[in-house]
């Protein structure tokens, strides 16, 4: 041991080991400036799929419900009885909530159920402008975790990103500091390999920028 510090305090050994960390520091440093380089990270994810509200042309009394939360079903199935007229779904889906309030009125503003379909859910991530914004294309490659389902990965693609920004609640500030924008960035992903993936689940994604 008293020869190794002896060799480490000889001025020559030591400059070998410095250049030598120096080295090591610049070659980590390269290969994690590439590793980030070529992604970007969207935290504030969540899975999400357009809403499909089934209501009666005209409003009418609510006599029968034949559907309930949860429930997959197929286009013609009937949903309810509305003014003594049978109420039929127009689209595949998976109904996430089903009006119990037999004898109300229904209308367009107060519906009888609503659907989504789990083929058009995608992972949508809120990202501010200035955090790799103008480096996402459409077709990209993404990767995307989901905080209920811990240690799977899962992998998609760049479907969309919002044409504009999206709208937050007004502030007003003595600072001369501009506010940063937030865009929605969306990952279209094979559903039906994920059953366990469900409408409204928090997620992690990674749009990986060199893969278009």
């Amino acid at each position: 041991m008293k020869k190794l510090f002896a060799k480490i305090k000889n001025p020559k050994v030591l400059r070998v080991l410095i250049t030598i960390l120096l080295v090591i520091l610049f070659v980590g440093g390269y290969v994690f400036y590439q590793f980030k380089e070529g992604r970007v990270g969207i935290d504030n994810s969540v899975v999400s799929a357009p809403i499909i509200t089934i209501s009666p042309l005209t409003p009418g009394k609510l006599e029968e419900m034949d559907v309930y939360e949860n429930e997959s079903i197929k286009k013609g199935d009937t949903i309810g009885i509305i003014g003594g007229a049978p109420l039929a779904a127009d689209s595949d889906g998976l109904v996430i909530m089903a009006n119990n309030q037999i004898g109300s009125i229904v209308s367009a503003q107060n519906p009888v159920a609503q659907l989504i379909r789990p083929v058009d859910m995608r992972i949508a991530g809120t990202l501010d402008e200035n955090k790799g914004l103008e480096h996402i294309k459409v077709g990209q490659v993404a990767s995307f975790t989901v905080d209920a389902l811990p240690g799977k990965t899962f992998w998609g693609y760049v479907d969309e990103i919002s044409p504009s920004a999206k709208q937050t609640q007004a502030t007003f500030s003595i600072s001369s500091e501009r506010p940063t924008q937030q865009f929605v960035v969306y990952v279209r992903f094979d559903a039906t390999h994920a059953p366990e993936i469900k409408n409204g689940m928090s997620a992690k994604m990674t749009v990986f920028t060199d893969t278009k």
